[in-house]
């Protein structure tokens, strides 16, 4: 139904009683008129609920409007006091919480007086009824009622938002009152007019007032024709004399007197037939050039085509840096850079000796490495050394909370400040096809409402896409398959599974203490001496000092704390130089409190006694491996179990299947089994901020019940990793190599591991298996004849 359609609805009140008590819509920005169909959008909580009550009555309510629209909860002296009884024709949800609603005006209503304000109000007013329609119209009011058609004729006119049908639904009104309503709603006025209009209840004043309105309305409408009129015949003198520059234009280039604009676009051709580009990216280059040669100096494109074809014509599309394939030199850099991590070396070793068989044009698939490991064990740093041995250029890219999928495909050309997205950028920085790009964190992507930029990377880190690369801003293939990608991540949970499978995964698990010890002596000491400006006559460490550095200053599988604490310690020696005050040439074990003070690390796990119920195990995190007491408790109950700690649902399942495997087996271990029937069983991880997942920790729960149970003690030089069933079976767990190097760490003497990793134990470096004996489990019997005194 549309607006503009005339509905002579039967009245719905009793004609008798002309005090009416309905809910009272108080709306802003509008007014609604008698006979008139008006749509609204309803959001405010008071009056949704005024919908809903009427609905739930006779869907009849009082439309008023408020004097400030800003106003969210107007109070009765806020609103004007004539409103419109209405009913609902039409009623939709919305799915932000608003309605749309359908209103049918029928009279006017003045407001005498709220019934009720909250939840929603309710006002008492009296209707007033006009029976205009069924008396005889006399001459001057058909005059007044044609003047106004007239006017409202010729606003029309010039008002192109009025439509046709809007002059026909007036012709057919035969009411002066009506006339005056309709009109009104459909001209162009702000509020208070229309509410001026509202207000008056003689259908011939409000006529007249309403012709008022238009002779204003249309003075302003006709002088604004009478500019626009202006501005157009300026329009056409400004186009007339864009075509004599044109010519001039012309002739200037057929003598030889370029301006800026073709010198300019002189240039770009000469750029263009320069470089060596594909057929493709060389025919989009050239129209771009023809549209910026056709087009005005000054139209807002012309800046939006020149920054493209920079673009195209600054990024590198056959230039390719030299690479050093020498498997000498590479080998001698990366040792020199960095202590250990052989399996990575190997990998890049390998590249390079196929890559040094077949030649730099040979086809060979770049690999794309991705380097997963806990912070400060030299992901990034590597990446530095790689291309330094391989003689390429590097670019590094911080990927960490990016959450913008045009970060890396770039923005469309209908943008404004559309740029390209930052592979591209890199390529442009770095000028060469065959650079090493490091992505730095891809395990920190997010996402969001603008794009998963994981998504996007699945065609930048794949081998088999990635030589025809579409960045959104440049919309033209890009070689990427050239390039040595090399990714870094702390851990992998993150990375989405197709992403992931696209990479070639490099561990770099943490270094034990002896690596450490060999990584400050050959890296961190000799780089802070030479940044602080201190001879190797005024400050040494030995390696006493060093390991209780190592041991009781740091708790982390690389060495970026490590470095800064040894950073610390040359801070304190320069200032104290420099205040000529005497300072000790060696930094011993015993002088470290006095610079760096008390320990901040203590292992606990030696120092305690053995006991009953509380059983080491090894966990994995993103910082490295780490050691974990399981705490149980008893006391008389009803079989309730309590976990505390931050568990994760799988460890809460490994928890539940030892409590079941030892309810099983409880006559075996000597264990009364009705004594599970009023006992209640408290399990507890220290270190409860932290939260805690997977199903290593399963032998070590079951350890720690059966201990409970039976009252035998755990060893307190025993750790313990493996996942249980409830038949008793120790399954393979993953990590091993992290958590068998914090167990040495932590001073360990036996380190249970399930049978199906003994595999795993090659991984581990010599000098740490030496000084462990490792017990490979297959059933909890195993277990506990190791780990139960």
């Amino acid at each position: 139904m549309s607006k503009f359609e005339i509905n002579n609805l039967s009245q719905l009140a009793d004609p008798e009683n002309n005090l009416i008590e309905r809910p009272l819509l108080i709306i802003r920005d509008a007014v609604l008129f008698p006979h008139i169909l008006t749509p609204l959008i309803v959001d405010r909580e008071s009056s949704l609920k005024t919908i809903e009550a009427a609905n739930n009555g006779d869907a009849e309510l009082i439309v008023v409007t408020q004097h400030d629209p800003n106003q969210d909860k107007p109070s009765a002296a806020e609103i004007y006091k004539m409103g419109v009884r209405a009913v609902i024709v039409r009623h939709l949800r919305l799915p932000t919480g608003g309605a749309n609603i359908l209103l049918q005006g029928y009279e006017r209503v003045d407001i005498l007086e709220w019934v009720q304000a909250e939840p929603y109000p309710i006002a008492r007013g009296r209707r007033v009824i006009e029976e205009v329609e069924t008396e005889e119209i006399s001459l001057s009011d058909k005059a007044q009622m044609r003047t106004a058609l007239t006017l409202f004729e010729k606003c029309a006119n010039l008002q192109a938002h009025i439509p046709e049908e809007a002059l026909a639904a007036a012709s057919n009104i035969v009411s002066p009152g009506w006339l005056a309503d309709f009109i009104t709603t459909v001209i162009d006025i702000s509020v208070e007019q229309q509410q001026e209009i509202l207000d008056i209840i003689d259908p011939i004043e409000r006529l007249k007032q309403l012709s008022i309105l238009l002779a204003r309305e249309l003075d302003v409408l006709e002088l604004e024709d009478r500019i626009q009129n202006q501005v157009q015949q300026s329009v056409d003198k400004s186009q007339r004399e864009y075509f004599l520059r044109e010519q001039i234009k012309i002739m200037q280039s057929e003598l030889g007197e370029a301006e800026g604009g073709l010198s300019e676009i002189n240039d770009l051709q000469e750029r263009l037939s320069t470089l060596t580009l594909p057929e493709e990216v060389k025919a989009k280059a050239h129209k771009e050039l023809h549209r910026l040669a056709d087009m005005p100096a000054m139209a807002p494109e012309t800046s939006v085509i020149r920054t493209y074809l920079d673009w195209i014509l600054d990024l590198p599309w056959s230039a390719v840096s030299e690479s050093n394939f020498e498997l000498g030199r590479a080998e001698q850099i990366l040792d020199q850079n960095h202590y250990g991590l052989p399996r990575v070396k190997e990998r890049i070793l390998e590249y390079i000796a196929v890559r040094a068989r077949i030649g730099e044009r040979g086809k060979l698939r770049t690999p794309i490495l991705c380097f997963v490991g806990p912070p400060g064990t030299g992901k990034t740093s590597l990446g530095y050394s790689i291309a330094e041995a391989l003689g390429r250029k590097f670019a590094r890219l911080s990927l960490g909370g990016i959450r913008d999928e045009a970060e890396i495909r770039g923005h469309r050309r209908t943008y404004i400040g559309a740029m390209p997205g930052r592979i591209i950028q890199t390529m442009k920085r770095v000028g060469t096809l065959n650079p090493l790009i490091m992505l730095d964190e891809i395990d920190k992507v997010g996402l969001d409402y603008r794009g998963d930029p994981t998504a996007a990377l699945l065609e930048v880190l794949d081998p088999e896409q990635n030589y025809a690369f579409s960045d959104h801003y440049l919309d033209l293939p890009y070689d990427l398959s050239k390039v040595l990608f090399i990714t870094t991540a702390n851990i992998m949970d993150t990375v989405p599974a197709p992403l992931a499978d696209r990479m070639e995964v490099i561990e770099f698990s943490g270094y034990i203490d002896e690596e450490k010890l060999a990584i400050a002596r050959q890296f961190l000491i000799p780089r802070h001496l030479e940044e602080h400006a201190l001879q190797p006559g005024e400050l040494c460490f030995s390696d006493k000092a060093i390991q209780e550095i190592i041991r009781n200053y740091t708790y982390e599988s690389g060495v970026r704390h490590l470095d800064r604490e040894i950073g610390r310690i040359c801070r304190k020696v320069v200032r104290r130089l420099e205040q000529g005050k005497r300072t000790p040439q060696t930094v011993s074990h015993k002088s470290l409190s006095r610079y760096l003070g008390p320990p901040k690390y203590k292992y606990q796990f030696l120092d305690r006694e053995d006991e009953v119920g509380v059983a080491t195990g090894l966990s994995w995190t993103a910082a490295g491996g780490d050691g974990i007491l399981i705490e149980i408790s008893l006391y008389p109950g009803k079989e309730k179990l309590i976990l505390t700690g931050q568990l994760g649902n799988v460890m809460q399942e490994s928890v539940q299947a030892a409590l079941s495997y030892t309810r099983a087996n409880a006559a075996k271990y000597g264990i009364e089994p009705a004594r599970f029937d009023n006992t209640d069983v408290h399990i507890h991880v220290p270190e409860g901020a932290t939260p805690k997942d997977g199903p290593s920790a399963g032998i070590t729960v079951a350890t720690a019940i059966i201990s409970a149970f039976s009252g035998r003690k755990v060893r307190r030089d025993v750790a313990m990793t493996g996942e249980v069933t409830l038949r008793g079976r120790v399954l393979a767990v993953g990590g091993l190599r992290v958590k068998v190097i914090a167990a040495h760490r932590l001073g360990i003497q036996t380190v249970i591991i399930p049978k199906q990793n003994q595999h795993d134990l090659d991984e581990i470096p010599k000098n740490v298996r030496q000084h462990l004996n490792f017990v490979l489990a297959s059933s909890m019997e195993t277990v506990l004849e190791s780990a139960l005194i």
